[in-house]
């Protein structure tokens, strides 16, 4: 079966958990305002593509390639980027919501997370060397011998990580993070 291959074509308004987008390679492609909601998008590979303002709640993604993706002003709840193929997993989100969402084991060194929900978001085994949380909302977002080197929390707020199960070396904070920090050891911080 011949794959569909779609370049630098803007998807604008669809509802793709009425009418599922056609399986194939996607490159340089913009979705804006589209609704992904519960679909399937197994097997697909979107190459330097372009999300705004879509619905990519609760969507089907296993082996799903993202290579160079952006996704800003995205509902993204519950999305399994575990599931997605390993191999140049990349992407950054600004101004997303990607709550209850897994990234457990994934290597996704240097990614952007900006203005962004990642409430109870699984970041456990994940390697975020040299990423970037500014000002995200890290509330019960799960860190457990995740790789955080280098990583700037110095504007995200509400994480807690305890610095004996994950890799911190020169990972930034500022001092109003010091309680993520030390919430372990049940000592007051004023």
């Amino acid at each position: 079966m011949q794959s569909t291959y779609v370049q630098l074509t803007t998807f604008d308004g669809q509802d793709f958990s009425e009418v599922p987008l056609i399986a194939g390679e996607y490159e340089g492609c913009t979705f804006q305002n589209c609704n992904f909601m519960g679909g399937d998008i197994t097997d697909f590979r979107f190459i330097d593509c372009y999300f705004e303002g879509c619905n990519l709640s609760l969507v089907k993604s296993n082996k799903t390639v993202f290579l160079n993706a952006k996704f800003k002003d995205c509902k993204i709840l519950g999305f399994r980027f575990d599931t997605c193929l390993k191999f140049g997993l990349s992407f950054s989100f600004d101004s997303c919501q990607l709550n209850h969402s897994s990234f457990y084991k994934t290597n996704i060194k240097k990614t952007t997370f900006e203005n962004s929900q990642l409430q109870e978001v699984d970041f456990t085994e994940c390697d975020l060397t040299g990423s970037v949380f500014d000002k995200c909302d890290l509330a019960k977002a799960v860190f457990n011998n995740t790789n955080l080197e280098k990583v700037d929390f110095c504007t995200s707020y509400n994480y807690s990580l305890d610095p004996e199960s994950n890799r911190i070396r020169k990972a930034k904070f500022s001092l109003y993070g010091l309680p993520g920090l030390l919430g372990r050891y049940d000592i007051d911080i004023e």
